[in-house]
């Protein structure tokens, strides 16, 4: 589009002063210059229009900018190698140790018909067949796959009012909300506050970091679950907490880098080893990028769900049994946590698209650097002697 130039005569003058239309919207006078492209325009509006190319870069160049600022320490990149050596060290002696044996026909058979089976129905050899079977995971793989809503097409779909909130209220099953685990999750029934109404100044420059965070906790907690956290709310919502440094008041990552090795140390643990160990954890940062490129729909309805899972889990702890004090310290961090996913979907839902676009590249190079790693680290036993190189393991773009 050719610049319109308009010559206004100034009876103060002889001469006569030139002044440019903003070339995006065509109505008031230009103020200011694109550095990039030199397109003229009067407003930021107008700015953020007039070439989606030259917003998206300026915005990433300051985000590259700020992030080279935060260089990553080495205890980062010692922590994520040491969580490599302990799970391979640990694989190989189990697999040492393992003999290869399953479970008979009957037993299984009982399992899938819902009969009952207690272990002194099993003689000593298939009572210690039934707990390496458990251990190894095999039984899962008589549950019938989930694919999660972020994988499916519809995803890509998702719509919310300017506001932030549902547009249509979808009408549940007759079995209530369990039927519809594999749709889409529902966004928030009300509107969302702005931002400015609950914090003073600005927020945390770290808060999309919190979010990488968070959904990796969310994908964790929801493929662990098969994707039906509603039979067990209190569980989920404890898995979820432990998984999430930033729910579970345990940490304020400040790098992507930081964040994902926390998570996969996590994983890693013993306590989750029987869900894959580093495989499955590298899976689930996929699922993060995944997420990321859904765009800020998608992410305030996850966001939505979650909350919901917390106060789930909190209702059913209310009407639990267990002690005074135990009681009160899991409600106390589960209304914590309620808050903190209260706050971080109202200000993802005033991001603009770019944040997102943006972080999503580098959690994908930071899953790469991670399956490199993984890749790198198969033979520790050389390791052990010494032949490490001299590759940087995790670094933050």
């Amino acid at each position: 589009m050719d610049e319109v130039v308009i010559t206004e005569s100034n009876p103060s003058s002889s001469g006569s002063d030139t002044r440019i239309i903003c070339r995006v919207c065509q109505k008031q006078f230009s103020q200011y210059t694109c550095p990039r492209c030199n397109s003229r325009y009067c407003s930021l509006q107008c700015y953020k229009r007039h070439n989606l190319r030259c917003t998206e870069s300026f915005t990433r160049e300051n985000v590259m900018e700020e992030l080279k600022q935060v260089q990553p320490d080495e205890e980062t990149k010692r922590k994520m190698l040491d969580i490599l050596k302990r799970f391979h060290s640990e694989e190989e002696m189990s697999s040492d140790d393992e003999e290869e044996s399953t479970l008979s026909e009957e037993i299984i058979q009982k399992v899938l018909s819902g009969q009952e089976v207690i272990l002194e129905d099993l003689s000593p050899e298939e009572l210690k067949q039934f707990r390496r079977v458990i251990a190894s995971g095999e039984l899962s793989k008589l549950i019938e796959p989930w694919t999660p809503w972020w994988r499916q097409p519809s995803a890509r779909s998702i719509s919310l009012s300017p506001e932030g909130c549902q547009l249509v209220k979808p009408v549940e099953l007759a079995n209530g909300p369990e039927d519809n685990i594999a749709e889409n999750p529902v966004g928030p029934e009300s509107p969302l506050p702005p931002l400015r109404q609950l914090i003073r100044g600005d927020p945390s420059p770290f808060l999309a970091v919190h979010v990488v965070d968070v959904l990796y906790s969310y994908c964790f907690t929801l493929r662990l679950y098969n994707g039906d956290w509603h039979s067990d709310p209190l569980g989920s919502a404890t898995v979820a907490l432990g998984m999430s440094k930033v729910m579970g008041d345990l940490g304020r990552p400040e790098t992507v880098a930081e964040a994902l090795a926390a998570c996969l140390e996590e994983t890693c643990s013993p306590v989750y080893r029987h869900t894959g160990g580093f495989s499955f954890g590298i899976g689930l940062v996929d699922d993060v990028v995944c997420l990321l490129s859904l765009g800020t729909n998608a992410l305030v309805c996850l966001l939505c769900d979650l909350q919901r899972l917390i106060q789930a889990g909190e209702r059913i702890l209310k009407s639990e049994k267990i002690g005074k004090t135990e009681r009160i310290d899991t409600i106390r961090k589960l209304k914590s946590a309620d808050r903190k996913v209260s706050f971080l979907m109202c200000w993802v839902h005033e991001q603009p698209a770019e944040v997102w676009s943006t972080v999503e590249n580098f959690v994908e190079l930071e899953k790469t650097s991670l399956a490199q790693l993984d890749h790198g680290s198969k033979n520790f036993k050389d390791e052990r002697k010494g032949k490490q190189g001299s590759k940087v393991l995790i670094q933050e773009v």
